[in-house]
Parts: structure tokens; C-alpha cells; sequence
């Protein structure tokens, strides 16, 4: 057991089970123990790696998505060029130098990164080298401003509380303890306001996933974005609501039980699109679209001949394969979705279809 497990322990030993959203919380973001504040959990020495990580074309066709977006909407000066859960700072060091071409771009941009841990902003600083970056604790702390936004693979690692259908109520998992271990449990069912609308497209036994910290996130996005302009890109796994219990933990790229390791293992889930979009309102939401089927429509295929041209060998080979996982239905391709969150009288972005109106 980790030091952080007997902190829970004790904790639940004093008040009761807690919910997964508190678990999560101190596992990832505890200021000594969690996992976020103690280590760089990204790439090959990490516990995953993120689509930055696999290839430069990733991020290249995201920053010239953003930058086309800009220039569609007037190339509005100044304007905040930001990412939410940067990591090493890869994806917006490829951004970079994908739009440094982009007349204007540069000049008109504030880079801003929203990153609590400051063992990231250290490796972040170092990764986008002279480049003038600030960082922000928190998205309200975003500037009035127009926003030109990325966020990877950062709303699946937002805590989240987890309910399973029983008739017209509601029973939530909750971490309690079992012969001195943690355990799993269920509170008794009962109605949530909150959740009613669920009632009508799941059975009983099925479970649902809500994530309380999201919502706060996509209102001031929305908010920036419909009285500034802007858009914002979300890709991440998970669909468009959510239904099943998809809360998971990884350390050292494998799978683990997520109550084994706290603080030492990566705790995740998959991602609602559908209350992301609904909380960004008054600005609008794309159509929601596959990686794989998002990244063709950019133009990776083209990208991917070019960039072949000038590698052999194994170079060559990793190239390829990097390509395969990024697009593939059976890889990163279908598993990972893309929205884009845009003012309500424009057009999406590059890429994205507009919903219905």
C-alpha cells in the first residue's frame, strides 16, 4: 500500500465511504502523495503516452485548424492561445511551429497554459524553450478575450461520480473499507433531481457516469467563446453520453485495479461529449467526430506521404506506425472522439460539421 492509501484510510475510518470523485481528486491532485504532483506520468518512462507523444502530425494539423479558424473569424488581436492540460508541453510546442508562418498569428497570440502541477510547468517551460508562455491555475482565471483553445485528453482525467439504476433511483459507488482494504460499495438508491432525465433512455442496472468539475470548465468556455469569439477543440475517449462503468486506472502502460496504487497509477474515465456540449451554451457545439475520421479530413494522409519521403529504416517504420495508431478504427482512430465548441452565428471549425439547427 502507498502512503496516500493510509491518508484514505484513516479518512474513511473518521467520516464514512467517499465518493469516486473524492478518491480521484486526492489520488491525482493530493498537494504531497498524488500523481499529478509527484511525477511526469507521459510517454515511453511515464504510465501512457497521448497522441503529441506519437507524432508531430498531430499537433501540427490542430494548430493549423485553429489558425484557419482565426483567420475565418477576422484574426482577432489580441487573442488567447490556450491549452487545457498541457502535459510535457509537446502538443502547443507543435502548434507553434505549425502557425509560425500564419501572418499574424504569433503577434496576436498570448500562449497560456491552465497547469496546477508545477512539476509539469517546469518540463512545459523547457519544452517551448524562448517562446513567451503564462500560465493560468484555473479556466477562470482565462482572460476576457477572444480564445482559440486545445484540450487533450484532459476531461477524462476530471473526477467523476458514478451511479448504477435501481427502479427510480439512484444507488452511487463509493470507496469504503473492507477488512482494513479499500473496497468498492454502493450507497442505498434514491431519486436525484440531477439525474431524471436519465430515467428515460437507461434500464435498471445500468450505470452512468457525471462529472461535476466539467461543467464549471465548459461554461466559461462557452461564455468566452460566444461574446469574444473563438473556438475551442475537445478530443478525448468516450462518446456521447455516457452509459457503463468505464472508471479505469493505467500504471506503466497496463491496466490496474484502480484502488491498488493511490498516487502511484493514472485514474481515469471516459467522457460525456453530450453534457460538455450542453454546459458550453450560449456558444454551440460541432458534430461529434471520430480522431481517425477528423485528422483525414485536416489532411494527415497527405502530411504522412511527405513527412515518409525524407525517412527510411526504422525512422520509417515508426513513422508508419505512428500514422496507423493516431487513424486506425481499431487504435486511437474511433476510441478517441473530437468536438468543437464555437460562437453560435459562425461555422465550426475546419474538420467539423455544424449540428443542426
Amino acid at each position: 500500500m502507498t502512503e496516500l492509501a493510509e491518508i484514505l484510510k484513516a479518512r474513511i475510518r473518521a467520516t464514512g465511504p467517499m465518493t469516486l470523485a473524492d478518491y480521484m481528486a486526492d489520488c491525482l491532485l493530493h498537494p504531497t502523495h498524488g500523481y499529478y504532483a509527484t511525477r511526469d506520468p507521459f510517454g515511453a518512462q511515464g504510465d501512457f503516452t497521448t497522441a503529441p507523444e506519437i507524432s508531430q502530425m498531430f499537433g501540427e494539423l490542430m494548430g493549423l485548424c485553429l489558425a484557419q479558424t482565426w483567420l475565418d473569424q477576422g484574426s482577432p488581436a489580441p487573442f488567447t492561445l490556450a491549452e487545457l492540460g498541457p502535459g510535457r508541453g509537446t502538443l502547443m510546442a507543435d502548434i507553434l511551429r505549425a502557425t509560425r508562418a500564419v501572418p499574424g498569428f504569433h503577434a496576436a497570440a498570448t500562449v497560456t497554459l491552465v497547469e496546477a502541477s508545477p512539476t509539469l510547468r517546469r518540463i512545459q517551460r523547457t519544452t517551448l524553450g524562448p517562446h513567451p508562455v503564462t500560465w493560468a491555475d484555473t479556466v477562470e482565471s482565462l482572460p476576457e478575450a477572444p480564445i482559440f483553445l486545445i484540450a487533450n485528453e484532459f476531461f477524462d482525467a476530471l473526477p467523476i461520480r458514478q451511479f448504477t439504476r435501481q427502479g427510480g433511483g439512484w444507488a452511487e459507488t463509493v470507496v469504503g473499507l473492507t477488512d482494513d482494504h479499500l473496497t468498492l460499495g454502493r450507497t442505498p438508491p434514491a431519486p436525484i433531481a440531477a439525474l431524471t432525465h436519465r430515467l428515460t433512455d437507461t434500464r435498471d442496472g445500468d450505470i452512468i457516469e457525471t462529472c461535476p468539475a466539467a461543467a464549471p470548465v465548459m461554461a466559461r468556455l462557452g461564455h468566452l467563446i460566444a461574446t469574444h469569439g473563438g473556438a475551442a477543440i475537445l478530443i478525448d475517449y468516450g462518446d456521447a453520453r455516457s452509459l457503463g462503468d468505464t472508471f479505469q486506472a493505467l500504471e506503466n502502460h497496463r491496466f490496474t485495479d484502480p484502488l491498488a496504487h493511490p498516487g502511484n497509477a493514472d485514474l481515469t474515465a471516459h467522457v460525456d461529449f453530450g453534457a460538455l456540449a450542453a454546459a458550453a451554451t450560449p456558444a454551440k457545439a460541432s458534430r461529434l467526430i471520430a480522431q481517425g475520421d477528423l485528422l483525414r479530413r485536416l489532411g494527415i494522409d497527405a502530411r504522412a506521404a511527405r513527412l515518409a519521403q525524407s525517412l527510411t529504416g526504422d525512422a520509417l517504420q515508426s513513422h508508419l506506425a505512428a500514422h496507423h495508431r493516431l487513424t486506425d478504427p481499431q487504435e486511437m482512430g474511433s476510441l478517441f472522439k473530437a468536438l468543437a465548441i464555437h460562437p453560435p452565428h459562425l461555422p465550426p471549425p475546419p474538420g467539423f460539421d455544424a449540428q443542426d439547427a
